[in-house]
């Protein structure tokens, strides 16, 4: 195992051999420097981040410093534009391992923004990858990171995926291969990919223990453990599958949400990725979503996509139930893909836009800026949608404000979840939910793969 490879994604050698000039100047104190280089230890990342993340000393303080003591600019990513051609010649890969990004080239020299310029072995590295002098300047390591996926192509993060159904997968393979650098690191997520595409899982989460970072695979009734990476490579996998998915990989104390798009056997699939703190380390789980197919493919009578067209004319709710992983947003997806009425304004409210879908004006919440789905229900009226999807409604209030909007004429439709008819009806026995029932149009209960139920208004009225 090529571990020099993966030490230059953790270490910064600028910070830790000038943290001590750090106290001497009076920007931080010997007890904040010494807690955070135990800390950057025990969490395998460097000491300079610890700092900036425990609101010690600000990123602008620790970029300026560095500009003075090692005579190098500072450069402010969010308000420079780089010179794209020079994208060519690092590739985003290698962005990522070494923390870079280039900014523009004269004649031989090619200015590149490093979190960590004292890193002689990472120049070196670079000016043999490249066979270009480099002149380094100082950037944030945060802001490289945002800056490499913002401008790499964010479907080249995650290489082509394709099956055989005739041969099983094993991702556990990859992870015993002689190397491990970042560029495998890679390599290893895509091999899970593939197993959980393979076994037909949609849902997969990576939680830590005491060996590692177990990789889980979830079903309908159980929980999966293929195998565990290793508690050494951890930290590195962790901060590429954040990077690829377009999260922050310096930040684990609060939750973030974000999307890989990748393709197998020709067709675009899309993830949601969520990373959560927890006391063990983050847990990340990844919800893969495969397109959606045409409405007459399902296992639905057409007088009964009939009805659900109906439904999306007038006002009311079309309620779309079943268990956990049955396919109640896939579902959702095919009728908002195929029955939308060309008279009517459709807009959907989402974590994450799985698909674009042509006929929907599709709305991403981000926590981050405050759009949350509170604010997104007070605003999106003044949209003067027809339709809305509400990816799901999980406060009392929201449920008021929900069953308010059919008396102002909306169609809205939004997910429930169910085990089966029996457990509906117990939760439909509560109080909160004696007005929205009344506001049903349509009910739509997956049973199963092959059995989705519709159910009319004379249905909803006799079963619940």
């Amino acid at each position: 195992m090529n571990m020099l490879d993966d030490n230059t994604t953790m270490d910064n050698t600028t910070i830790d051999k000038l943290k001590y000039d750090l106290v001497r100047d009076g920007l931080v104190t010997y007890d904040e420097i010494e807690h955070a280089n135990e800390l950057a230890i025990a969490q395998n990342t460097n000491i300079g981040q610890i700092l900036i993340n425990s609101q010690i000393i600000s990123e602008e303080a620790l970029m300026r410093f560095l500009e003075e003591k090692l005579h190098t600019p500072f450069v402010d990513l969010e308000n420079y534009a780089i010179d794209k051609k020079c994208l060519d010649f690092i590739s985003y890969k290698d962005a990522l391992k070494f923390k870079i990004l280039p900014l523009f080239i004269i004649e031989d020299t090619l200015t590149i923004a490093m979190a960590d310029p004292l890193n002689l072995f990472s120049i070196d590295k670079i000016m043999q990858i490249t066979k270009k002098n480099i002149d380094p300047v100082i950037a944030s390591e945060k802001s490289i990171l945002k800056k490499i996926n913002e401008y790499y192509d964010v479907k080249s993060k995650v290489e082509d995926i394709k099956l055989d159904e005739t041969k099983t997968y094993s991702w556990i393979q990859e992870l015993h291969n002689d190397t491990m650098s970042s560029e495998h690191i890679q390599v290893l997520f895509r091999a899970i990919l593939k197993q959980a595409i393979g076994e037909k899982i949609h849902e997969l989460y990576f939680e830590n223990n005491e060996d590692g970072l177990s990789v889980n695979f979830k079903k309908t009734d159980k929980i999966i453990q293929t195998g565990v990476i290793p508690s050494l490579l951890t930290n590195s996998f962790i901060q590429s599958l954040k990077s690829m998915s377009n999260l922050d990989p310096n930040v684990f104390e609060i939750p973030q949400l974000g999307k890989l798009n990748f393709n197998v056997d020709g067709n675009e699939l899309t993830a949601s990725v969520s990373a959560f703190p927890t006391i063990s380390g983050e847990r990340i789980l990844i919800k893969i979503y495969h397109p959606p197919i045409a409405i007459k493919d399902l296992n639905i009578p057409q007088e009964k996509i009939e009805y659900i067209r109906q439904c999306l004319n007038i006002a009311g709710v079309i309620l779309i139930c079943g268990s956990s992983l049955s396919g109640k947003t896939h579902l959702i997806y095919s009728i908002l893909s195929n029955l939308i009425p060309k008279s009517k304004v459709a807009m959907s409210l989402e974590s994450i836009a799985k698909y674009k879908l042509k006929n929907v004006a599709q709305c991403e919440l981000n926590e981050n800026i405050g759009f949350n789905l509170d604010k997104a229900m007070r605003f999106i009226e003044f949209q003067s949608p027809d339709i809305i999807y509400f990816e799901g409604i999980s406060t009392k209030e929201g449920l008021d404000y929900f069953t308010s909007l059919t008396l102002k004429n909306k169609s809205l439709i939004t997910e429930f979840l169910a085990q089966n008819m029996d457990d509906l009806r117990r939760k439909f026995d509560l109080n909160e939910f004696t007005m929205f029932k009344s506001v049903i149009t349509c009910l739509i209960f997956i049973h199963g793969k092959d059995s989705i139920e519709v159910f009319d208004k004379k249905d909803i009225e006799k079963y619940l």
